[in-house]
């Protein structure tokens, strides 16, 4: 796979156009196509669709897949969030739930066996078992901050994937793969009532088919600056989606981080030393069959760095993805040969 790097002049726009459409452009759009929109996740989500394909309706009223988006949601919240602190997954975590219980649920169990997949595909660089490391560092479901070489090591041996299929316990941090895995359900769910062009944003994308232009849906990509913490602030480039069903993820280290001693400290933890990585590679976007999977590969690359992800990206046809990083105190890109950029004029 051809990778392309070429450098993009940072410009800042006040428009959001993370994921910006203009939707009510005709009336033929806007009787066709819906927004929904809500609370999930410590955020927002917007969920974009065409109610008719080919002509026939999707078989639910806009009230129904409102409510059924919300239900969703909740339930995953019920499930899978280490800030709900009455979650199965919390409970899970404290010792309340044992593993066999746990499992019983089929959202659970569902989620952890792909999160097994994905730490076998990835070799440990992707490992939702190393939870107290998380914690440890400040950047999981407690508060911490730069823990001594002891407190790292002690950790680090008594947790992890390998350590959760041998003993069935320890503590789970689905971080890395939870918004993504609410994108796919949410998809799926829309996909049975008869949707095609779709777009779901719980914080990672999902989309399909087309906008209410009739062409593929747009994505602006965020300029990797520290603090940039307002979506479509800062932009580096659009992305337009690719025909088809893709998750498109974007991960970095410019959001959640703390300076200690002049050192920037990301919360991005390699969890196969235990520490933050402190690599070149500012952020990293990638496009997949499915969310949960762009989810997972978007954590990779920015555990692994920038040449590592370059070397992904070239074996995977599977996976396209952008990644942007720090040169001499310039942003530059590199882009595999399917994710076209485009500067913002």
């Amino acid at each position: 796979m051809q990778i392309l790097c070429r450098l993009f002049i940072m410009k800042r726009i006040y428009a959001y156009l993370s994921i910006a459409l203009i939707l009510l452009v005709s009336c033929t759009s806007r009787d066709r196509y819906m927004t929904f929109s809500g609370y999930a996740q410590g955020g927002t989500y917007t969920v974009k669709l065409n109610l008719y394909d080919n002509g026939t309706r999707v078989n639910a009223s806009p009230e129904e897949i409102r409510d059924s988006i919300d239900a969703i949601l909740l339930d995953i919240d019920n499930t899978l969030s280490g800030y709900n602190r009455n979650s199965l997954l919390s409970r899970f975590n404290a010792g309340e739930s044992d593993y066999e219980e746990s499992m019983a649920d089929s959202m659970f169990r569902d989620i952890y066996m792909e999160a097994v997949r994905i730490y076998q595909e990835t070799e440990g660089v992707v490992d939702v078992a190393a939870g107290p490391l998380f914690d440890l560092w400040g950047f999981g479901f407690r508060s911490g901050e730069f823990p001594s070489d002891e407190e790292v090591t002690k950790v680090k041996e008594s947790c992890g994937m390998d350590v959760m299929i041998t003993d069935k316990s320890g503590k789970l941090n689905y971080n890395a793969i939870a918004q993504g895995y609410s994108c796919d359900l949410v998809a799926d769910y829309l996909y049975s009532i008869g949707a095609k062009d779709m777009m779901v944003d719980i914080g990672e994308i999902f989309c399909d088919g087309l906008n209410p232009h009739g062409k593929p849906w747009s994505l602006g990509i965020d300029s990797p600056v520290d603090g940039n913490n307002e979506l479509g602030a800062e932009i580096q480039g659009i992305f337009r989606a690719p025909a088809g069903p893709h998750g498109i993820v974007t991960s970095g280290n410019y959001r959640k981080f703390y300076i200690k001693d002049g050192k920037k400290y990301a919360h991005t933890i390699d969890p196969r030393t235990g520490y933050p990585v402190g690599h070149n590679l500012l952020s990293a976007t990638v496009v997949a069959d499915d969310a949960l999977t762009a989810d997972a590969y978007a954590t990779y690359c920015m555990v692994v760095g920038l040449e590592e992800s370059i070397r992904l990206l070239q074996s995977r046809a599977d996976l396209e993805g952008c990644l942007i990083y720090d040169e001499n105190g310039t942003f530059m890109t590199c882009c595999s040969g399917g994710f076209v950029l485009e500067e913002i004029q």
